[in-house]
């Protein structure tokens, strides 16, 4: 427990400091508020999970199918947040987010990372990489939020990247958290197809659950 505090105590640090640092004001009240809501939100994040899922994803034993594409996913991320808090505090090289559209875009950044965090704690095989985890007794998840959609996870991190990025008060963010996004689809569209030719009843609950990311779409 005091490892995930002090986990936790660093990545809301590092946030923090790189959005209100690079931001060049600590009198914003909108990037408090996202300091405070990200922050809020990875607490849940941190604490609601048990000591073997941590492990899984903070240290997974092997690079998992679809490796380098996860470090472009992780340095996009964090271009959206350089870019965001560069250009909505400290050089605004677009023009000002409207506040009604900035606070709509915290609450979405809530639900949507939200539900990200909720899929986490649902499903105890909820690694950082794609892999079937026989050292894990890797079965199908298929209760709450994963009785609706396949990938209920990574739907929530498709809206919630643009939504970070509006948040922060810039125009270029979200268009970065949009590629974020498009890299997202194209891993549901990987694990989907690894995990019905590797993982035992995947195919089944593919065909009762039908959907990937949109309940009743796709």
């Amino acid at each position: 427990m005091l490892k995930r505090l002090k986990r936790w105590v660093l990545a809301s640090s590092v946030v923090g400091g790189v959005v209100l640092g690079l931001a060049g004001t600590l009198r914003d009240p909108w990037l408090w508020s996202y300091v405070v809501l990200w922050s809020a939100m990875t607490f849940y994040a941190f604490f609601s999970i048990d000591e073997d899922l941590a492990r899984e994803r903070f240290h997974p034993p092997t690079a998992g199918a679809d490796g380098v594409a996860l470090h472009f996913v992780r340095v996009i991320a964090l271009a959206h947040l350089v870019v965001g808090a560069l250009d909505g505090g400290r050089w605004h090289w677009t023009a000002p987010v409207p506040p009604g559209l900035r606070a709509f875009a915290l609450v979405g950044m809530a639900a949507t990372f939200g539900m990200f965090y909720r899929s986490m704690r649902e499903n105890r095989f909820f690694s950082s990489v794609v892999r079937v985890q026989d050292d894990r007794g890797h079965r199908v998840i298929d209760s709450g939020p994963y009785s609706v959609v396949r990938h209920p996870g990574y739907a929530g991190m498709l809206l919630g990247m643009p939504f970070s990025g509006l948040a922060l008060g810039s125009w270029l963010a979200p268009g970065i958290g949009l590629v974020l996004s498009a890299l997202i689809f194209r891993r549901v569209l990987f694990e989907d197809a690894f995990l019905k030719k590797n993982l035992t009843g995947y195919a089944a609950y593919a065909d009762r659950v039908r959907h990937r990311l949109i309940p009743g779409v796709w």
